[in-house]
């Protein structure tokens, strides 16, 4: 060798832009909604009207609070299955304590997220003492708040709904937090679409700019070993079941005040739908990779289309369809573009 010369590691590359793109958890997701909407655009004449966008948007941003914390708890390596139905038992409690037992509201609703992120608490601390599958733990944790949702409700009203909250004191002073909407431009949105902006930016700060981030993705891609790094794995898993089960309270809360009442059944079945735009933004069932704008890209795919197929006058029933059809692509899209771009310099 030549003095002077220049001595190259070979193990280091330069990565191409578009390389590096692709390697992005949400760009499926992010061809897929522009997709979906431009499909709806063209199809339907009320789609893209100010009156349109802000009912879908509307409709997103409550499954996008959930589907990022449901996302962050997928890129550390489990399931929550009780997150739906978390939703519809904070605003059941709510209803029951303010309007049956005469409790100041702004203390039910304080007390409702105490409860909320301590049953988070004890899944995961269940999940990581006994070894057993998050997806049962929160199985159980579902059935648990389903029968309590009916039973408690049935008990106190004779009925599994909760009306009349609206003439529940200093009611008014906590509708607007929750319930309140804007205008922008000529569009009427909910304050709903204002949580979820502060969620998917504070889910992707602490997922790229913090250490709990790299906690996070470490414990989901190899517990054991980020264990015997000195990952603090209950602390992190904990803080995401509380996450997930704090999220489930603000979209009930969300729910409770937009619509001044809410029922047993509030909720139940969705935690499969937050689940969906998950995985259909980018996150893997495996865990340990996955973004929170891409969970949210996958709940406004969802919005859109469940309000789009109603403008299209279609039979509501192809939403499923649609669902299976998206999880399914999802999945074989995001495996082949994270091929692709692990092969690509």
């Amino acid at each position: 060798m030549t003095a002077g010369a220049i001595t190259v590691d070979e193990r280091l590359s330069n990565i191409s832009r578009r390389t590096r793109v692709m390697r992005r958890p949400e760009m499926g997701a992010f061809v897929a909604a522009l997709t979906v909407l431009v499909f709806f655009s063209v199809i339907t004449e009320d789609f893209l009207t100010a009156e349109g966008v802000g009912t879908w948007l509307n409709s997103a941003s409550r499954f996008g609070i959930m589907a990022v914390a449901v996302a962050l708890l997928m890129i550390g390596g489990e399931f929550d299955l009780s997150a739906g139905v978390m939703t519809g038992a904070t605003g059941l409690f709510v209803g029951v304590v303010t309007t049956g037992y005469g409790l100041n509201i702004w203390v039910a609703v304080l007390v409702a997220f105490v409860i909320a992120v301590s049953i988070g608490a004890m899944n995961a601390v269940i999940v990581m003492r006994t070894g057993l599958p998050s997806f049962i733990v929160t199985l159980g944790t579902f059935f648990v708040l389903q029968g309590l949702d009916l039973a408690l409700v049935k008990l106190v009203y004779g009925q599994v709904a909760v009306q009349g909250i609206r003439d529940v004191p200093y009611y008014g002073s906590v509708q607007p937090i929750f319930g309140g909407s804007f205008t922008l431009g000529e569009a009427r949105l909910s304050v709903s679409v204002l949580w979820a902006l502060l969620v998917i930016a504070v889910a992707t700060y602490v997922l790229l700019r913090t250490r709990s981030g790299n906690w996070i993705f470490a414990v989901g891609g190899a517990q054991l070993s980020a264990r015997q790094t000195g990952v603090p794995v209950l602390r992190t898993k904990m803080g995401l079941f509380m996450g997930s089960a704090g999220a489930g309270w603000l979209v009930g809360m969300i729910s409770l005040f937009q619509s001044s009442t809410v029922q047993s059944s509030t909720g139940v079945g969705d935690e499969f739908i937050y689940i969906i735009c998950a995985v259909v933004g980018g996150c893997l069932l495996t865990g340990g990779y996955g973004s929170a704008i891409g969970a949210a890209l996958g709940a406004l795919i969802y919005g859109m289309t469940r309000q789009g197929v109603v403008y299209a006058g279609w039979d509501s029933n192809w939403l499923f369809v649609f669902l299976g059809v998206m999880l399914l692509a999802a999945v074989l899209i995001n495996n082949w573009i994270r091929t692709k771009a692990a092969l690509a310099k």
